[in-house]
């Protein structure tokens, strides 16, 4: 991947010229004077999926320099460089290949000149055998039971996104019940704690590199009391595994070499459910489903990787997004599933988009001058309709919106699902073309007197862009597709945006001045830090002791 700064790029100036032209067009005019929009502006994938972009500020031309970007910023390139394995991620000097975790090509995929297909497809193995004696009853606990209850520990891409497909997919799972717990808070553990039957649960310890500070903490917690309760240190290979790429550090917490799933070093986090870090995604759904879900996937990068720009997908969400984030400065994106059972899918592609983009230093190691990744976020459904789409319609700020739905639902109950698709339609459109039109469904906004002062405040003026994605129905197959499909959109927003999309080292800083302060709090060192964080932890000390 080369650095070039984009905003260097002739297209990037002709964007300039061309957004002055397009900032007070209106959606009602684009559509009026092209009756061909829709048709012209949304695809069709696998004949499983629609994705709608006419109602976006955007023309041809606009669509025609965004591509000139692309090729300025040696995308093409790029695209190849991930999928070949090539080291992309350069500050940690590592390929980026979550995409050869749903490689169903008989193509072999080369790390440092060795094959990791194989690999890849024993893990793959020692998944479906596991997974089919837990949900079979063959694997059973320590004192004999069946395993009823499966708890993945983990934080973010070990639990946002096992923990969100696992919602996602509950039309297809099976009697094995199962929970997550990340936070380091202990409440989120002791829900586990109190409520556990310990003789028919496995607990499996997420962690690439098993030294995450909320993972092993709470682990370490769950572990001592099965200890401690049932005082048996060998009965715990029949409730704890490990999905880790640190196998040495899984050993010494006491976890049975058969009972390590192994990662590798070239999966990221919060690209890893693909990965034995999606275990308890199989454990829910099974193995077939899982494999379904894989293939969803595996068609969309068999998609970004070969269709023609004009017509791929990803990078046409892709480059829409900067369009609006460089040159409208929107600065945020609005995900708006309407299905419950996508309701945690705004915040695993939160984490996706934001700890991946969320960068200010460019390829060259200079500080960027441009914007880079969208604030992301979003609810599920109608309900955030009653929440915050008072702003989306009349507030200052300009929102794009990705609204997702499926045409058939998985609990069809009287006129529910018509009255759901009914407000998702309803709000694209209310979005686009704001309030008033008459009877042969023309704007007559431009017209309508709005100069009556009760009336001002009823006014929609429209203009606010939305995609809309809809599915004939949310399955293993079309999830794992939309996923992919956010995947590569934020891949391709890196490379335009001249940044490193892989890594996250945002992180760490505040892991090492939490670590500083734990030991003060503990009576070591005490380290200097400024007053308003000296007065936080000098109330806590004073309100902690005049407890004691």
């Amino acid at each position: 991947m080369k650095s070039i700064s984009p905003i260097t790029t002739n297209a990037w100036k002709e964007l300039r010229i061309h957004f002055n032209k397009m900032k007070n067009i209106h959606l009602v005019d684009l559509f009026k004077y092209n009756h061909n929009r829709f048709k012209n502006f949304s695809y069709v994938f696998k004949s499983n999926m629609l994705i709608d972009f006419s109602k976006n500020r955007i023309t041809d031309e606009t669509i025609q320099i965004l591509l000139r970007l692309s090729e300025e910023m040696q995308l093409s390139q790029s695209i190849q460089d991930m999928f070949n394995g090539k080291h992309i991620n350069v500050t940690e000097n590592r390929p980026v290949l979550h995409t050869a975790l749903r490689n169903f090509s008989h193509e072999p995929i080369l790390v440092n000149n060795i094959d990791i297909m194989p690999k890849i497809r024993a893990v793959l193995n020692k998944m479906k055998h596991f997974s089919k004696s837990i949900i079979s009853g063959v694997w059973r606990g320590y004192s004999g039971k069946k395993i009823t209850h499966v708890v993945n520990i983990g934080i973010g891409g070990s639990d946002l996104g096992p923990r969100m497909v696992t919602e996602a997919l509950k039309p297809y799972k099976n009697h094995l019940k199962i929970s997550y717990v990340s936070n380091i808070d202990s409440t989120d553990v002791y829900s586990i704690l109190k409520n556990c039957d310990f003789s028919s649960t496995i607990f499996l310890v997420s962690s690439k590199n098993f030294t995450t500070e909320e993972t092993i903490t709470n682990a370490t917690t769950i572990k001592n009391y099965f200890l401690k309760k049932y005082c048996n240190l060998k009965d715990m290979k029949h409730h704890f595994f490990a999905v880790t790429a640190n196998v040495q550090e899984a050993l010494k917490f006491g976890i049975e070499q058969n009972n390590i799933f192994e990662l590798w070093d070239w999966v990221g986090g919060r690209y890893s459910l693909w990965s034995a870090m999606g275990l308890s995604i199989m454990l829910s759904i099974g193995f077939n489903n899982f494999c379904n879900f894989l293939h969803g996937a595996y068609d969309m990068d068999i998609h970004f990787k070969h269709a023609s720009f004009e017509k791929n997908i990803p990078v046409l969400l892709s480059l829409i997004g900067i369009w609006y984030n460089n040159f409208f400065n929107t600065q945020t994106e609005a995900i708006l599933p309407y299905d419950q059972y996508l309701y945690r899918f705004p915040s695993y592609i939160q984490q996706c988009n934001m700890e991946s983009n969320g960068k200010n230093i460019d390829r060259n190691g200079d500080k960027v001058c441009w914007q880079t990744g969208s604030i992301t976020w979003g609810e599920v459904g109608t309900n955030g309709q009653h929440s915050f789409y008072q702003l989306i319609h009349q507030g200052t700020k300009l929102i794009p919106c990705d609204f997702i739905a499926s045409t058939i639902s998985h609990n069809p109950i009287e006129n529910h699902h018509k009255i759901l698709l009914s407000n998702f339609f309803a709000q694209t459109h209310a979005l686009a073309f704001g309030k008033y039109f008459n009877n042969n469904g023309e704007n007559t906004s431009c017209d309508h007197d709005v100069n009556h002062f009760s009336e001002k405040f009823k006014y929609f003026e429209g203009n606010r862009p939305s995609n809309s994605i809809l599915f004939k129905i949310i399955d293993p197959y079309s999830l794992g597709s939309l996923i992919a499909l956010y995947e590569h959109k934020i891949f391709v927003q890196g490379v335009i945006l001249n940044i490193f999309s892989f890594d996250q080292w945002g992180v760490e800083l505040g892991k090492v001045i939490s670590n500083n302060i734990f030991q003060g709090l503990h009576g070591g060192k005490n380290y200097k830090n400024d007053v308003s964080t000296q007065g936080l932890i000098h109330f806590y000390n004073t309100f902690k002791n005049s407890m004691n």
